[in-house]
């Protein structure tokens, strides 16, 4: 039976950019498991309400609702073992779990301010009031003052970016020797910016771009095959 899996969109249905639901599409992929993706949009609270709560990603399988891209790849690894694994072990899970964390302050912040006028730019109408009174409220000042500075919002995340930067030059993968969820977590970011806005974060001398390259050539090219913008490509 396909998974269903509520995705997050902007105006244009097929253009997927949250950081979360791209975790979980990978997660899947990685799995071998058919999903069908539903779009959906900040303001469609009452689509996933049986989830009981109001975010994506939220997956049904076979009547079994989850939500939350954390809990979806734990869930993952546990109703699917004989599958490629997405944690090789509980100490696998557990640095990434730690890892998850440094990628939503380190990373997501400042690719947040490098992009966050483009995702408004990129969203349906309806959508447009809610996501800019939620996040001015988030940070206090209105979304022209969180965007003042992308070149600096560039230059703190390659910044951020150098203890992986320096795993890269080792291994071709945050994990190691193959993609596991860590991977995912991280490339999801990537994946927010590149669906939405058309701010270069890294330059192709970086090991975190070459990196970037072998994500989107991953499950027959999931990721590159996505709507994105062309300086991305």
């Amino acid at each position: 039976m396909t998974i269903r899996m509520w995705d997050l969109a902007a105006a244009e249905p097929d253009r997927r950019f949250s950081p979360h639901c791209w975790r979980a599409k990978m997660a899947l992929a990685h799995k071998g498991l058919e999903v069908e993706t539903i779009p959906w949009r900040f303001t469609e609270k009452e689509t996933i309400a049986f989830s009981g709560q109001g975010l994506v990603p939220v997956i049904l399988d076979d009547g079994k609702e989850v939500h939350d891209s954390w809990a979806i790849g734990c869930y993952l690894d546990e109703r699917y073992p004989e599958r490629a694994p997405l944690f090789a072990c509980e100490q696998a899970k557990a640095l990434a779990y730690a890892f998850k964390f440094w990628v939503e302050t380190a990373v997501h912040g400042p690719i947040f301010r490098g992009v966050v006028l483009d995702i408004h730019g990129s969203l349906d109408e309806k959508d447009k009031g809610y996501f800019r009174a939620s996040r001015e409220k988030r940070a206090g000042k209105p979304l022209e003052e969180i965007a003042a500075n992308p070149k600096q919002a560039v230059a703190d995340l390659r910044g951020a970016l150098t203890p992986v930067r320096s795993a890269l030059v080792q291994q071709p993968y945050v994990c190691g020797s193959a993609p596991a969820f860590a991977d995912y977590i991280l490339f999801g970011a990537f994946q927010w910016a590149r669906a939405i806005s058309p701010l270069r974060l890294l330059e192709p001398d970086d090991p975190v771009y070459a990196w970037r390259e072998r994500m989107l050539d991953l499950h027959g090219g999931l990721a590159r095959n996505a709507k994105a913008y062309p300086v991305w490509a």
